[in-house]
Formats: structure tokens, sequence, C-alpha cells
């Protein structure tokens, strides 16, 4: 177990440090955004689009991986919203709690730190997660407010959810890779260079942001907050587990990265979505922060214990 701390510590100390930047002003508000903006749309996507431009989409699109975490994190929805509806509060807001407890930093932190521990091969695996997680339950929470508050689903809102996810680019990224591959064109060695060169910021530039973003973050009403975390960094990977390893047959590596991927503490545009719609944004707010820093021994643990499935870390 210390062994494994001791692999995951540098990725969070990384977070912390940009915690303490953020915190004590050294990187400014404004300059958080623009380093997260930087992150989303070159270092990030230029490591997803040469990840994928290296593999098939048959190579990660395995049925019955996808029908294990959907399975789980549907299950986990149900959980979330009965134990929301039980304390009153409307379907709303529990389905933004139930979206918090399913939805992982995969993008910033899940990519490049489990392909760092366990290797290039679990680059499918992690986008596949990644690319179900926005696709599928995104584009849930937008439904379901917004079907919640305009009393039914328009047109212009599923042409308008369709143009926000070709926005995104991460999925841009992801499915031109996949594109690149498919045509069966290798890549040049001066743009893969390029791609690696800067794919290689992605991990410490998104890292820092990840910390600097969470230090105007305050941990108001922390036992609702807590909930949330609990559900994210143990009950869904709990979950995934049983649904990846009991129910369906999935190849036991990728078992064992979609549930370290399960195990990753809410992503933060779970708050942006939160607030641009008026649910619960301070509770989300609270739960990246909270779900943040208990990751740093959570997914440690998490990652420990799928040892067997991915050979010695």
């Amino acid at each position: 177990m210390v062994a494994i701390l001791l692999k995951t510590l540098p990725f969070f100390a990384i977070i912390g440090l940009g915690f303490w930047a953020g915190r004590t002003k050294f990187f400014s508000t404004e300059a958080t955004a623009f380093l997260t903006k930087f992150v989303f749309y070159f270092p990030l996507s230029a490591m997803l689009f040469r990840f994928a431009s290296n593999l098939s989409l048959a190579e990660i699109f395995e049925p019955q991986f996808v029908a294990a975490y959907l399975l789980a994190s549907f299950a986990l929805y149900a959980v979330v919203i009965s134990v929301a509806k039980a304390r009153g509060l409307s379907w709303v807001e529990g389905a933004m709690e139930a979206h918090a407890g399913v939805s992982g930093n995969t993008g910033f932190l899940g990519v490049p730190m489990l392909v760092m521990l366990l290797g290039q091969a679990a680059a499918g695996p992690v986008m596949m997660v990644l690319t179900i997680d926005m696709v599928v339950f995104s584009s849930l929470i937008t439904l379901i407010i917004t079907g919640a508050k305009e009393g039914q689903l328009r047109l212009s809102t599923l042409t308008a959810l369709g143009r926000g996810l070709l926005a995104n680019p991460m999925i841009v990224s992801i499915v031109l890779g996949f594109i690149w591959s498919g045509l069966s064109l290798p890549l040049p060695d001066v743009v893969n260079e390029f791609m690696g060169l800067l794919g290689a910021a992605a991990t410490p530039c998104a890292l820092f942001a990840i910390g600097a973003s969470l230090a105007g973050r305050r941990a108001d009403r922390p036992v609702l907050a807590g909930w949330i975390s609990v559900a994210k960094l143990v009950i869904h990977p709990a979950l995934v587990a049983c649904t990846a390893l009991l129910i369906f047959t999935v190849d036991p590596f990728a078992a064992g990265v979609m549930i370290a991927a399960s195990s990753l503490p809410v992503a933060g545009n779970v708050f942006i979505l939160a607030q641009h719609y008026g649910v619960a944004p301070q509770r989300v707010s609270t739960a990246i922060l909270i779900s943040t820093a208990l990751s740093v021994l959570t997914v440690t643990v998490v990652i420990a214990l799928i040892g067997p499935l991915v050979g010695k870390l």
C-alpha cells in the first residue's frame, strides 16, 4: 500500500501545489481560468488524439465493458436519487447529486494519471469511460433539468445538446483520432512528436489547474457533500467492480482500469452545470473539494486493490 501511495502522491502533490498557488493568490482566478482553457483545448486534446489514433474503435468498444459501466452507474444514480427524495429534495436536485456521484474527473485526472501508472494499455478503457460520462451522463442531466423546468423536451434542446457535444474538444479529439486510425494512415513522425510534446504538458498543467480551481471553494454543508463524495469515491467503484467482475465478462485488465476510473473524485464540469442551471451549485462545489481531498487515500486504496487485475504496479 505504501508503495502505491508513493506512486500516486506526486500527482496529488501537484494538485496541492496548485491549491497553494490559488489560495495565496500567486495564481489569480483569471490565470486559473486561462490555464484550464489551455489544458482543455490543447495538451489534453493532443494527448487524447494521439492515444486514439494509435487504437481502433474495435479495440476499446467492448459491449460487455460498456454494459457493466452503465449498469453500475445507473444503479448508483437510482440510489442517490432515492436518498435525495427521502430527504425531501426535488427530482432535479436529486438528479444533480446523482450526476456528481457518477461523474469522475476522468479527463483532467484520470487519463494522465492512470495511463502513467498502469501503462499505455490503460488509455483505451479510460477513454471509453470518459466518453460514456460525457455523452451519456452529461446529456442525461441536461435533459432531466430542461425537461423538469420546461415541462417538455423541445427539439431545440436536443439540437443544442448535440452542438455542445460536437464542440467539446475532448470528444472531437477522440473521434478524429479514431477516424485517423480507421483510415490506417500512419501518423507522420513530426506530427507524432508534436502531439507527444504538447500532450506531455497535459498531466502537470491539468493537475495544477485542478488544485488552483479548488482554492476558491468553501466547505459549506460538508455532511451533505460528504455523502456525495462517499457515493463517488466508494460506492461507485464498488458497484462497477460487482458488474464488471461478477455480472458481465469484462477483460480483467480493462475491468481494473474501469474500477480505478470510477473511483476518481467528482468532476469539475459538474459544478459548471450546477451553476448554469442554478441547481445545488454550492453543494456540488463542496463535494468536488471534499472528494478531491479524500481521493488521495481512496484512489490509492482502489489502485492497490486492482493490482491483481492489472498486473504488478
